[in-house]
């Protein structure tokens, strides 16, 4: 596994954002950061969101910092030139996935069949993005598909409904690398500066990653 991915795989989960004013990107960045959430995919759905991914990495270095909903080959040279230290898509784009390996950029692009992830293998890509996880059928659907590649060591990052009444059946998988929760920093949240909110989130959640991690290495 990439040396990125398996960062994420041990810090559990990454913060799914949206960023609309770049001032609020490094107060946000603090406040999921000081309280044990140290990944973020920001997604790149507004004008700021390639700025903010160099605002953050230049203010807190230690923050994995990733960029989300990358659809073009154009967006894997910007996330990259930008600093990105990985990128995830919501489906499978041949072309994109071609271009983050040559790139050198980690990647994981969305599946939810098992042609997705037939596709994904032949590209060389064994981290892949489940999506969207809880609509698609959750865990149960994921145990059934990913079933016939289990010997592959594949590994997943479900996002798409999950919450905190959820994830920790998701943590307890072992198919399952990281948890993307954009409900970990919502962007009403982020545009109120509401960064208490933010705060008592990523501590709750980090809580959870390290109480099921540490069951795991137990049993």
């Amino acid at each position: 596994m990439n040396k990125i991915f398996e960062q994420i795989n041990h810090l559990g989960i990454i913060a799914v954002v949206v960023i609309d004013e770049p001032e609020n990107a490094v107060q946000m960045a603090k406040a999921l950061f000081d309280n044990g959430i140290k990944a973020i995919e920001n997604t790149l759905r507004t004008p700021a969101a390639l700025e903010t991914i160099k605002i953050i990495k230049k203010s807190i270095p230690e923050m994995l910092v990733g960029a989300g909903t990358v659809l073009t080959v154009e967006q894997v040279a910007d996330v990259y030139q930008a600093g990105g230290d990985f990128a995830v898509s919501p489906g499978l784009n041949a072309k994109v996935v071609k271009k983050a390996n040559e790139t050198g950029l980690p990647f994981a692009p969305g599946i939810v069949t098992p042609s997705d992830i037939e596709a994904a293998i032949e590209m060389d890509c064994r981290v892949l993005k489940f999506f969207p996880a809880e609509a698609s059928g959750g865990l149960e659907y994921l145990n059934s598909m990913a079933a016939p590649y289990q010997h592959l060591g594949l590994k997943y990052i479900p996002l798409g409904g999950l919450d905190f009444g959820n994830m920790k059946k998701y943590l307890e998988s072992p198919l399952v690398s990281a948890l993307g929760g954009s409900w970990l920093a919502p962007r009403k949240a982020i545009q109120a500066k509401n960064w208490s909110l933010i705060a008592e989130n990523a501590k709750k959640a980090a809580e959870i990653v390290r109480e099921v991690r540490s069951k795991c290495k137990q049993s």
